[in-house]
């Protein structure tokens, strides 16, 4: 199929020759898909691939994003099956089952389906890429409920009314380890995963010990397991995370490692803190299959994606973005570093932590208990022979010299700060002791971002957003009109899709502010981080509020969601 995929798409002119035999060299390089290589490499998105395979074989497309399978269609067709076949089952209706698939010409998966299940076989076609994401998630061990777990704790199960010095260590991992401990703390992670968490709060309190997902943004609570679980649940984490159990009076960082059957993988990062009445745990969920690296699909309106390309694409000079904790920072940097690797290119990053591997890039994990620091990291670099350099955070005035004397010796300089918007990243640089004419000569772009949520598609409806609001976003009711507005909001409710939250997955907005000549000339004469932003404005720069007006009238997100995440100009 890839072979007759390539010469189709060749045929039809929706590729070129050349661009066939890249993807096709990136495919042996890799062991990936055809289809997966020439969207990765920006030649041909996955929808348009989807359209064509539809048109060309006349299957119904089908969009797999955000698909809640019946768990009685992942007993049907076993996950061995759809790995092998490439395919998942989506729906059942009668004596039909509807497999979605990347080949609709694969009559040896059809028959294979048919043979098993005894059911006919209605074929539709999906992209690669979501189909493997589907298979990963409809595939995920379904957790047991709370309730039952917590039911096989008995009330003298685990006395715990001790002081920090009294715990025995011993008595801790032997509860650590029991098997309701075990099956509650895999519930919390598992449960975690399937309701696309981001970030897992357990924090004690006086009289009570609560579980808390961020989802999309937004903390919502979970379960609250009985007091008597704080100290085992804890522990059961610290000990998965390879920390030290005894000691509870300084914070710990560490790491869990969760296998999700045969090919997906998920990361946690966590960290522990003591507080008043016990350690609050939080931990952060990595998925290296939900990375998006495609820089087109992450939310650029077209002319700041033109800039932000154009900047990073220069020879040197930097790039900064700018935005809060869990704001979408490294993916930007990710999609940006990979768009960037190529065989001829050396890129090296310092992170901390490294949250995901970047095949082809060489990253470096900071670990300043022994020194090893931003700073040095940087040095070392530029003993490396790089091309382009990637720095974690620029957090002190060492950093950001060393990264501003990269930039003006020839070298490709990525980082970020945490500033609120794109001008006032230059007030923090000159906070920090940078000279006015080494940021003028070494920054090509600043950009700052938050995420929104994102109406959820399958509840959305239009509606009609109140004056007030409007007023209140900065804008006029009569410029919603000219643009054309179609406002939308979830309803909510019964939705299974989001939950009745009336949003589902997130949508970043940009403010990208290209560093021209003007604007170099007023940080010269040394003017307010009020005046920058307003020039900038004016010489083209959409700001954060204005992006998610945008997002409002394209009936992606809600004003709500806007000004929650954003400042008024």
């Amino acid at each position: 199929m890839t072979t007759r995929l390539g010469e189709l798409l060749v045929r039809e002119k929706l590729i070129s020759l050349q661009q066939l035999r890249q993807a096709q060299d990136e495919q042996r390089k890799n062991g990936t898909k055809l289809g997966y290589a020439l969207s990765k490499l920006g030649f041909i998105s996955d929808g348009e691939i989807t359209n064509f395979l539809s048109t060309q074989y006349r299957v119904p497309a089908i969009d797999l994003t955000g698909l809640v399978l019946d768990k009685e269609l992942t007993k049907l067709v076993s996950r061995e099956v759809c790995e092998r076949h490439h395919i998942v089952p989506v729906a059942r209706n009668g004596s039909s089952i509807t497999v979605a698939m990347a080949d609709p010409t694969n009559l040896n998966a059809i028959d294979d389906i048919k043979f098993l299940t005894g059911y006919n076989v209605d074929v539709v076609v999906a992209a690669e890429a979501s189909i493997t994401e589907a298979i990963g998630k409809a595939y995920v061990k379904l957790a047991e409920t709370y309730d039952s777990m917590l039911a096989d704790f008995s009330e003298d199960d685990i006395d715990f009314e001790l002081g920090a010095e009294d715990l025995n260590v011993h008595e801790l991992e032997k509860e650590a380890e029991g098997a309701p401990v075990v099956r509650l703390v895999n519930a919390i992670l598992v449960n975690a995963i399937q309701k696309g968490a981001s970030d897992i709060h357990i924090e004690p309190y006086e009289k009570k010990f609560r579980v808390r997902y961020r989802v999309d943004g937004v903390l919502i609570p979970e379960m609250e397991p009985p007091m008597k679980l704080k100290n085992p649940l804890v522990s059961r984490l610290k000990i998965m995370s390879s920390m030290d159990i005894a000691e509870r009076r300084l914070p710990q960082d560490g790491r869990i490692k969760l296998k999700l059957g045969k090919d997906r993988e998920m990361d946690f990062r966590v960290s522990v803190l003591p507080c008043q009445y016990g350690e609050k745990i939080v931990l952060r969920l990595l998925d290296k299959s939900n990375l998006q690296l495609d820089m087109t699909k992450l939310g650029f309106d077209p002319k700041p994606l033109e800039d932000f390309k154009w900047a990073i694409e220069q020879p040197w000079g930097m790039t900064l973005v700018t935005g809060p904790t869990g704001s979408g920072k490294t993916t930007t940097l990710y999609s940006a570093l990979s768009d960037l690797n190529r065989d001829g290119t050396n890129i090296s990053t310092a992170e901390d932590p490294v949250e995901f591997s970047l095949t082809g890039i060489n990253q470096v994990q900071m670990h300043d208990e022994i020194g090893l620091n931003f700073a040095m990291a940087l040095r070392s670099f530029l003993r490396q022979d790089p091309d382009i350099i990637m720095v974690g955070e620029v957090r002190d005035f060492e950093t950001a010299e060393i990264a501003v004397k990269a930039a003006l010796t020839g070298h490709m300089v990525l980082s970020t700060l945490h500033t609120n918007d794109a001008p006032s990243t230059i007030s923090r640089l000159l906070n920090m002791g940078v000279e006015p004419f080494l940021i003028t000569a070494s920054v090509n772009l600043v950009l700052a971002q938050r995420l929104a949520r994102k109406v959820c598609r399958e509840c959305a409806q239009p509606t009609r957003i109140d004056p007030r609001i409007i007023a209140e976003l900065g804008t006029t009711e009569q410029y919603f009109h000219q643009m054309g507005a179609t406002p939308m909001k979830g309803a909510g409710g019964p939705c299974k899709l989001c939950g009745g939250s009336g949003y589902k997955g997130r949508v970043a907005l940009y403010e990208v502010m290209r560093f021209t000549e003007g604007l170099k000339e007023l940080v010269l004469q040394g003017v307010s981080t009020a005046e920058l932003k307003a020039a900038a404005i004016k010489s083209g720069m959409v700001s954060l509020r204005m992006s998610g007006i945008v997002k409002i009238m394209a009936g992606v997100t809600t004003p709500e969601e806007v000004m929650r995440v954003t400042m008024a100009d």
